[in-house]
């Protein structure tokens, strides 16, 4: 069982709460910043593609310097020089631009919209042969996991049929749970036969969608109740770093449970850090980068296993340090995240403790928890 979402006030205070209202001023230079897709075009023709889809986390950017671990994917995979049979498509998260959006940001509304975008994307481009990478982060690694699954519940569209109409009544059939030869009905009409998914690389997926908090009004999830964010058949691997650190109960991590029967590979990890640190969404703490490339150069090693072409050299770009400071649990709109408890370790056959993590007086060490989960 995963923790509930509910806790106790830890280390906070309502005065905190209130002095982040202060805080806001300095959110300027996210307004007026509308929502982006960045797509490359440049793959070859013929002959098999890689298609890579990266979704980022709220309020997350591309700007140098700012950017999360989803964002150095996407800009290694579209660097001069890179492989040239890779498409790759990048969407941020929700973006704050005015303060009509502030519950939008915190609630995590438009993630619907965001799958069928992708959604819609994927099934314009996909010929059979190519490959498919997922990676998300944050409310974008549950984005990611749910277009897994509806690719795996309802299919993907081919490129012929691919149009808008037929993207929502796909995203419908998936929504509804629409009776089960409905959907095999539209899957031989419109949809590729299997279109297998290489690998799922998901950053401290959590869901903090509808949620409820302090400053919140009463929770609202059945806009998101319906999504299938496990490990499905179509998918052959899937690897999920997870924060080790983290206690804010908003954030509670939603795990794989892969089915017995499942016969791919999954990993989930954990590793020292908050949610910002295991994701590399460091609020402007520089120093915290060091910490962030673990799980991120984890990840890659990953991807490049699993046959995705990385540029020359890359591990050398991404320098690790596990004694680098934490960006911590309270910038941004953290601090309204009062409801706070530790999370819960090994609950499930594929987690692992990051060997940085569990080394003497590491937190995995300090946490007492069992020596076999050591990855």
């Amino acid at each position: 069982m995963l923790t509930p979402l509910c806790g106790t006030l830890d280390g906070s205070t309502w005065g905190d709460a209130m002095g982040f209202m202060g805080q806001f001023r300095q959110m300027g230079r996210w307004i007026g910043r509308p929502i982006l897709t960045r797509t490359t075009k440049r793959a070859a023709r013929h002959g098999p593609r890689t298609l890579v889809v990266t979704l980022d986390g709220t309020m997350s950017s591309l700007e140098p310097g700012d950017e999360t671990s989803i964002g150095l994917i996407w800009k290694l995979l579209t660097e001069e020089g890179s492989p040239s049979d890779i498409v790759t498509y990048y969407e941020p998260g929700i973006q704050y631009s005015s303060w009509r959006q502030l519950r939008d940001v915190i609630e995590g509304k438009g993630i619907n919209q965001q799958i069928r975008r992708t959604y819609g994307w994927l099934a314009s481009r996909y010929r059979p042969g190519d490959r498919i990478y997922l990676f998300g982060y944050s409310r974008g690694a549950y984005a990611v996991r749910s277009l897994a699954g509806l690719i795996d519940d309802v299919g993907l569209l081919r490129r012929d049929v691919a149009t808008d109409r037929n993207v929502v009544q796909a995203y419908r059939h998936y929504r509804m749970q629409s009776d089960a030869e409905l959907r095999a009905v539209f899957r031989r009409l419109h949809c590729h036969e299997a279109v297998p998914i290489e690998m799922i690389g998901a950053f401290d997926t959590v869901k903090a969608l509808g949620m409820r908090g302090p400053l919140l009004g009463p929770r609202n999830t059945m806009e998101t109740d319906f999504h299938n964010h496990g490990v499905g058949g179509s998918v052959r691997r899937a690897y999920h770093a997870l924060a080790l650190q983290e206690r804010r109960v908003a954030y509670d991590p939603i795990l794989w449970c892969p089915d017995r029967d499942w016969d791919g590979i999954c990993e989930q990890v954990w590793f020292r850090g908050s949610h910002g640190d295991v994701g590399g969404h460091l609020s402007g703490s520089i120093g915290s980068r060091p910490l962030a490339n673990i799980p991120l150069v984890w990840m890659l090693d990953r991807a490049e296993r699993s046959g995705l072409i990385l540029p020359a050299g890359w591990r050398a770009r991404f320098g690790c340090d596990v004694d680098a400071p934490s960006c911590g649990m309270n910038q941004g709109f953290g601090k309204l995240l009062l409801a706070r408890k530790p999370r819960v370790v090994g609950m499930e056959p594929s987690e692992r403790l990051h060997v940085t993590a569990a080394h003497a007086g590491g937190p995995g060490y300090d946490m007492g928890i069992e020596p076999n989960l050591i990855a």
